[in-house]
């Protein structure tokens, strides 16, 4: 938790109201956005993405397993999340323990939608190898390097770059097995799908402090919010999960502009994301 005086709270939320933000951004406007891909050869995909000073690494592991009952037509998807002890003072000991959890429910929230998997932002369907009996299983792991705020935006930026890195081995199924043994497969150490990435929403979090809300707070920022609301779009802009935090309720008309906000930054999200994906890739063949 950040402490500032009487003073630096006003100065904060002043400029907030007069939309001219400490580092002289606006309300709705990020810092610059750094992605690298390919960081960790031994996982399935990578990624680390910085904004401003806040570092996240996210790894993507993909296995076969075997799809629920439930859903016997989607792959299965876990997302967890660990803080470094160095990345921020209060993060010692047990202290990231709580944040970990909370930041590991609220992706999940943003990105796999329902029980059901209405509305997920991640395809599970095509992760499906054989409806029923063998399935993906993608195993989403992220560490917190740095925190300088704004940690949910920045886990959201990595994990869709690391999917845009990750290979998904091609699977040949052996012939001749009866539909109610489990078939035999091969997993090729030589040829990979590379995962469809065109409906992973990025993750815009409008932190309200005052009377207006920002993107992209820092923690002096956050130290001031009475809310905070994350909405995960899509590139088509569809919203694919909403999770909140903060004790103080918000107007149902707030929110609808809060949607609308985070509709029009989410376009160039994407594109920003989209292009720093690309150029990473590039260095990585190059």
């Amino acid at each position: 938790m950040v402490g500032l005086s009487l003073g630096e709270q006003c100065f904060i939320e002043g400029g907030i109201a007069q939309d001219l933000r400490c580092d002289g951004r606006r309300r709705l406007t990020y810092r610059p956005i750094h992605v690298e891909t390919g960081v960790i050869p031994q996982a399935n995909g990578s990624a680390r993405v910085r904004i401003g000073a806040t570092e996240v690494i996210v790894s993507v592991k993909a296995e076969l397993g075997k799809p629920s009952l439930m859903q016997p037509d989607k792959g299965n998807v876990s997302i967890y999340i660990d803080c470094s002890s160095t990345a921020e003072p209060a993060f010692e000991g047990r202290g990231a323990d709580w944040l970990s959890a909370d930041l590991s429910n609220a992706l999940q929230r943003c990105l796999l939608g329902a029980k059901s998997g209405a509305g997920a932002g991640i395809d599970r369907s095509s992760l499906v190898v054989i409806e029923g009996k063998i399935c993906w299983d993608l195993y989403i792991d992220g560490l917190v390097i740095s925190s300088d705020g704004n940690l949910l935006d920045a886990l959201g930026a990595a994990i869709k770059a690391a999917l845009s890195n990750t290979g998904i081995p091609k699977v040949q199924i052996a012939a001749g097995a009866s539909s109610d043994e489990q078939p035999e497969v091969d997993v090729s150490d030589e040829e990979f799908m590379q995962f469809d990435t065109s409906g992973v929403p990025v993750i815009i979090t409008l932190t309200k402090i005052g009377k207006h809300y920002i993107v992209d707070a820092t923690p002096e920022e956050e130290s001031q919010m009475s809310s905070a609301v994350s909405i995960s779009i899509n590139r088509q802009g569809h919203v694919c999960g909403v999770t909140k935090r903060g004790g103080v309720g918000i107007d149902p008309t707030v929110i609808l502009q809060m949607v609308s906000a985070a509709k029009h930054v989410s376009e160039q999200l994407i594109n920003k994301l989209d292009s720093e994906i690309a150029s990473a890739e590039a260095e990585d063949e190059s």
